[in-house]
């Protein structure tokens, strides 16, 4: 009987746990992008370091590039939206089993890329392009209903979508540049979106916190420039998808480049210092014009340690902002002070780390790239790590207010 008891009370505390995770759209979704951040990264590697090429007929680095553009990003995406749209809506936050099958979708398409080798494309490619087009269905109900200001980021996930389809194109046709120019239009969207939602978070929280220290909120945000800087990335996205790595390409880069640096001087991230859940959304952000900025050197003056300018956009811009609003989201929903531990700060600090030892590492000590490259990926490893051990029981214990979600 006691056993009985026990093994009831274990299916209980399950039965719980689970319901739990899937009681708010941030919760399922902020942990699948952490636990696929640890694995698919260690996995990129061990691939590269014996030659394994997971996409016969693309170049092999292409699998790592797709499944962190669309597949850890879309993930955090979801986790985002899912949160926000009924916070901007008043709509009833997304729970249960809509949430369990959107999940399913996003599983769907990690497996079938991680087993891509032995499945039909075919396969492979509907079991990709299930998700995005499930969450948009989610999304849009009630972003239309409330005539949402927010509503066109909808389009976002359908461009996001278009180029997740591009690239399995280019791969049925074994046609590399396609797929190529498929990773470089979705970063672009990507970082258009950082852009839009970090230029109203990253200054709204900063303006917060020092309000709250009864600091003056002298922040500077010129309005010129915040007309100009959306349109800007466009360009960019443009430019990338009719003539990437070309000297417009560059020219574009400068502007982009400028007007970012421009935007983040303004936000005065150094009153940050000291509270490390809002300076890493400036240190985040300004990869962007640092990003930009060696891109422009690389294609306009071939300057040998701006090569990896890719990188500075993607493991330093995306990845730092990613994991810096996964961290806030997560603790400001579940009814906890806004404020990590020094942990997390070393998480922060350790991915920043990876982002500078895989754009400047090559440059500087050519002869150990690919020592770098590891330690590099340790880093990224280590700092999601740090982050499952610190949230995975956030993420899956009930509010501790008492509320629902």
């Amino acid at each position: 009987m006691r056993g009985a008891s026990a093994a009831h009370g274990g299916h209980r505390r399950f039965g719980a746990a689970r319901s739990t995770l899937f009681a708010y759209g941030f919760r399922p979704f902020f942990l699948l992008a952490g636990v696929f951040a640890v694995l698919a990264v260690p996995l990129w590697l061990a691939m590269y370091a014996v030659g394994t090429n997971p996409l016969p007929g693309l170049p092999a680095q292409y699998w790592h590039a797709h499944e962190m553009l669309f597949g850890l990003v879309p993930a955090a995406i979801a986790g985002f939206l899912l949160t926000a749209v009924p916070s901007w809506t008043g709509a009833r936050g997304f729970a249960g089993r809509p949430l369990m099958l959107l999940c399913a979708a996003w599983l769907a398409g990690r497996v079938a890329f991680a087993a891509a080798p032995l499945l039909p494309q075919w396969l492979v490619a509907i079991a990709e392009l299930m998700f995005l087009p499930a969450l948009a269905a989610v999304l849009a109900p009630p972003l239309v209903r409330a005539r949402n200001r927010n509503t066109p980021l909808l389009a976002v996930i359908t461009l996001l979508w278009c180029c997740d389809a591009v690239f399995l194109l280019g791969w049925a046709l074994l046609t590399p540049l396609l797929a190529y120019r498929a990773l470089r239009v979705g970063i672009d969207v990507i970082l258009t979106l950082i852009t839009v939602i970090g230029g109203r978070i990253v200054p709204s929280f900063t303006a917060n916190a020092l309000r709250r220290r009864g600091q003056p909120t002298d922040l500077v945000q010129r309005a010129w420039l915040e007309k100009l800087i959306v349109p800007a990335m466009i360009v960019m996205t443009a430019v990338d998808a009719w003539r990437p790595d070309s000297t417009l390409s560059g020219y574009v880069a400068v502007l982009v480049a400028t007007a970012q640096a421009l935007r983040l001087l303004g936000w005065q991230g150094i009153r940050t210092r000291g509270d490390a859940i809002l300076w890493v959304l400036h240190v985040g952000y300004a990869w962007l014009p640092i990003g930009f900025a060696l891109k422009a050197l690389w294609l306009l003056r071939g300057v040998p340690w701006a090569a990896y300018w890719l990188h500075a956009l993607t493991v330093g811009g995306i990845a730092t902002m990613i994991l810096a609003v996964m961290s806030r989201v997560a603790l400001g929903h579940t009814g906890r002070e806004l404020h990590v531990k020094g942990s997390m700060a070393a998480a922060y600090l350790t991915l920043s780390g990876a982002a500078l030892l895989r754009v400047f590492g090559p440059a500087l000590a050519p002869s150990l790239r690919l020592s770098l490259l590891e330690i590099s990926g340790a880093l990224w490893t280590v700092a999601f790590a740090i982050y499952l051990i610190v949230y995975a029981p956030i993420l899956t214990s009930p509010r501790v207010d008492g509320k629902a979600g």
